[in-house]
């Protein structure tokens, strides 16, 4: 392993990281917020500490092997996460632990969207600006955003792709070369953003509003301006444009970089993960809008209005709001919830365990039972057409294992801590999903509950975003061995 090597990278990676909070202090310069000294020492504090970092190694050359990367992955989101949460630290409006501006914003970097802040309407903008700007950072990946000038780094890129990239199969690239991938799907990224934003300020929000909402959309992370969230501008053309950037940034962005290279988007339709996502939004939002509506919860065109929303906001692993879903009626606040472990397609910005994954896993459960009608035959599992190796079958349900171990022993971790079941288990699920908003105690934000719980969910904001095993690799005997 070259120890060496990466810690000159991420050296460099937080004297780069340094610079984004440069957009932060011109907000703060233009709105005189009172921010601007928090952000200024905290540019200067993470700037010092990635030459502090960087400069004993900074004669170090080699290439990154596979271990490196999952080594240098961690690091990057773990330690980016503690340097981001400098300006949270130094700030005095809002006032905050050490804790909770950690949680703050490795939430933000994972595009989690869980936050302990409260009056948010009332917050210095920046601060505001400086959420949503870390979650759209965080909304493609740093890592990939590394691989892009990793040349320039002098060390090779590849095995960070790897580690960091969503879904099952994680080698097959839209462009020969990595720089070309993750440069292409910047542009994309970028291009949908900036949409995104002159929608949203075309539909009646102010641009500071759009731009902040834009970020937080097409990254689906999240965070909001106000407190009530999209519910505070009561727009249903609003809702409807982040509904359908929602729905754009959950798809696999593979499928965007064919339709720009191609100029075709019949290739959505075709696509059998992206079928699959289509039909279970679909049958989430009837459950809802019938539920909502015989309950008399709403009107018909209300229930309708409102299930499409938070349906796809939670099953996106958005977390926007427009109504309190953790207070409607039956099991509906538990099925949307549910529907957050599925999240959002692979290689997209989505949370979840991917939509892929649980097509594969319910295509093998039926392979199974078709086995005990014909023990003999051979039933490859197939995805649009196309049989699946098994590496990856047995790799899924492997994942499919692990998710729900670490699911259940971070459940109990909570409430040894003296949570009680619901809070438990919504928040676990809100974070490691990187969904965001709970029910119980977590459902308006995680600012009542301890410390030490805190810190166990901020553990599973990393894991989430990082799939489980790139995290779990390193507490593995094996990773450290010669």
């Amino acid at each position: 392993m070259h120890i060496q090597v990466i810690f000159r990278v991420i050296g460099l990676m937080i004297m780069v990281f340094s610079l984004t909070l440069i957009p932060p202090i011109l907000v703060s310069l233009i709105y005189s917020d009172g921010a601007l000294q928090a952000f200024l020492y905290a540019f200067v504090i993470n700037l010092v500490g990635g030459a502090v970092v960087w400069f004993p190694f900074r004669n170090f050359r080699g290439d990154l092997k596979i271990r490196d990367g999952f080594l240098i992955t961690v690091l990057f989101w773990s330690v980016l996460g503690l340097f981001g949460s400098v300006p949270f630290v130094l700030t005095t409006d809002p006032e905050l632990t050490f804790t909770d501006s950690l949680f703050e914003s490795v939430s933000a970097l994972t595009t989690t969207g869980a936050t302990i802040l409260t009056h948010i309407d009332s917050l210095p903008e920046s601060i505001l600006f400086y959420r949503q700007w870390l979650q759209w950072l965080g909304g493609m990946g740093i890592i990939v955003l590394a691989v892009a000038i990793m040349p320039m780094l002098g060390v090779g890129g590849m095995q960070l792709y790897r580690a960091e990239t969503p879904g099952p199969v994680k080698d097959s690239k839209l462009t020969p070369r990595i720089a070309e991938t993750a440069k292409a799907l910047w542009y994309i990224y970028a291009t949908l953003t900036a949409v995104c934003t002159l929608g949203y300020w075309a539909a009646g929000m102010t641009f500071f509003d759009a731009l902040c909402h834009s970020f937080s959309t097409v990254a689906i992370g999240g965070f909001s301006t106000h407190d009530a969230s999209i519910g505070y501008f009561d727009s249903v053309l609003i809702e409807a444009i982040c509904t359908l950037f929602m729905l754009i940034s959950a798809l696999n962005f593979g499928l965007h970089f064919y339709a720009w290279r191609h100029k075709s988007v019949w290739h959505y339709f075709k696509d059998s993960e992206a079928q699959f996502f289509f039909f279970l939004l679909f049958s989430t939002i009837t459950m809802a809008s019938i539920v909502l509506a015989i309950t008399s919860t709403y009107d018909w065109a209300t229930s309708i209005r409102y299930a499409i929303f938070e349906s796809v906001s939670i099953a996106t692993t958005a977390g926007f709001g427009t109504s309190d879903f953790s207070v409607w009626p039956h099991f509906l606040p538990f099925l949307l919830i549910v529907t957050s472990f599925a999240g959002g397609c692979a290689s997209s910005t989505g949370g979840g365990m991917k939509v892929i994954r649980i097509l594969l896993i319910l295509k093998q459960g039926f392979r199974e039972i078709q086995r005990l009608v014909h023990p003999n035959a051979v039933i490859p599992v197939k995805v649009g057409g196309k049989a699946i190796e098994e590496r990856v079958v047995s790799a899924v349900w492997g994942f499919f294992s692990a998710y729900l171990l670490v699911y259940v022993m971070l459940m109990i971790g909570l409430m040894a801590t003296g949570i009680d079941q619901v809070t438990a288990w919504s928040a676990v699920a809100a974070t490691l999903n990187n969904l965001g908003p709970g029910l119980g105690e977590v459902a308006a934000n995680f600012a009542s509950i301890n410390d030490p719980s805190k810190w166990m969910l901020c553990f599973a904001m990393l894991l989430g975003r990082l799939e489980v095993f790139t995290l779990l690799v390193l507490f593995t005997p094996m990773f450290w061995q010669r």
